[in-house]
């Protein structure tokens, strides 16, 4: 497959040209790994994309002590890529890539895709708009109400066979319909016996209710079916929605997060505030203290002082 076929799988590049996916693909360079060689490791300065030509790499979080284990994320094959963000953010990486068989990559530059940029306009703003509409459809999905019954709704937009099909598929699973086949073959059975007095209408082998069995079973089937493809349809719905108040959860935790974050540090600078202050107050008082005489409840003037001083002067007369 040529490169620039590659290029086209990838959602960020979908809206180019051919003429600038050729151009891109001409700039990518091939990187060959042998394996167990590390590609990037996590915390390393990210500035390219790379694009699995041939062999496969591995995704993994590295341990945090020698006794854990990494923890692997994804095997990435032909065709597959990964370090998309890093050729327009300045992030480290988030994850380590190592090769698990002899491999080789295509690698595209924050430097050779921004210098392609410069001279196809059509290329950014088809980059650009790629960008915005990623961004337009998660502010949709963060601003709408996440939590809703998506059963109710699916089930409120049912038509009339497709009722019918799951009454048919609840009754197959129930005992009632289990027992209703038991009395009926049993009343067939008497009713066409030859002890009984009249004309059988379905004589041993019972070739007619063999064929109503056989059409019951063949109309089952498919409202089965339907009715199993209904259920999957529910559970991608509902699986659809989990993620959507996954997400916004952690958006709000994050937020919440952030937000005690900046109420801890104001708090912090407002106890050491306090701190200083009640510190320097008790400095201030300690002071007077400090000029006070050394023997208890002798009190302190300039009176005492001198006479102090006139005493000594005599005795030394």
């Amino acid at each position: 497959m040529r490169h620039a076929d590659l290029l086209a799988q990838i959602p960020l590049f979908e809206g180019l040209s051919d003429e600038d996916r050729e151009a891109l693909s001409e700039r990518m360079t091939e990187r060959r790994y042998e394996h167990g060689k590390i590609v990037f490791t996590k915390g390393d300065r990210g500035f390219s994309l790379y694009i699995v030509l041939s062999g496969q790499v591995r995704i993994f979080l590295p341990a945090e002590s020698p006794e854990a284990p990494r923890v692997v994320l994804k095997d990435l094959g032909f065709g597959e890529y990964f370090g998309e963000l890093s050729l327009f953010d300045d992030k480290p990486r988030s994850a380590s890539v190592e090769a698990t068989v002899d491999a080789v990559l295509l690698e595209l530059t924050r430097e050779h895709l921004g210098e392609h940029l410069a001279k196809s306009k059509n290329a950014a703003i088809a980059i650009l708009s790629d960008m915005a509409a990623r961004l337009r459809e998660t502010n949709e999905l963060l601003g709408q109400r996440a939590a809703k019954d998506v059963v109710k709704e699916i089930e409120g937009s049912l038509t009339w066979g497709q009722r019918l099909a799951d009454k048919v598929a609840d009754l197959n699973g129930s005992w009632a319909f289990i027992l209703f086949l038991l009395f009926l073959t049993c009343g067939w059975v008497l009713f066409n016996s030859p002890r009984v007095p009249g004309q059988p209408f379905d004589e041993y082998p019972y070739q007619f209710y063999n064929l109503f069995l056989a059409i019951l079973v063949a109309l089952q089937g498919p409202l089965i079916v339907m009715s199993q493809n209904r259920q999957s349809l529910k559970d991608r719905k509902q699986a659809e929605t989990d993620f959507r108040v996954n997400l916004k959860n952690e958006v709000g935790i994050e937020t919440l997060m952030r937000d005690v974050s900046v109420f801890r540090g104001e708090t912090l600078k407002r106890l050491e505030y306090l701190e200083r202050l009640a510190r320097s107050e008790r400095i201030r008082a300690e002071l007077p203290n400090k000029n006070a005489p050394s023997q208890p409840g002798a009190p302190w003037s300039k009176d005492a002082d001198a006479k102090d001083a006139r005493g000594a002067g005599s005795s030394a007369k």
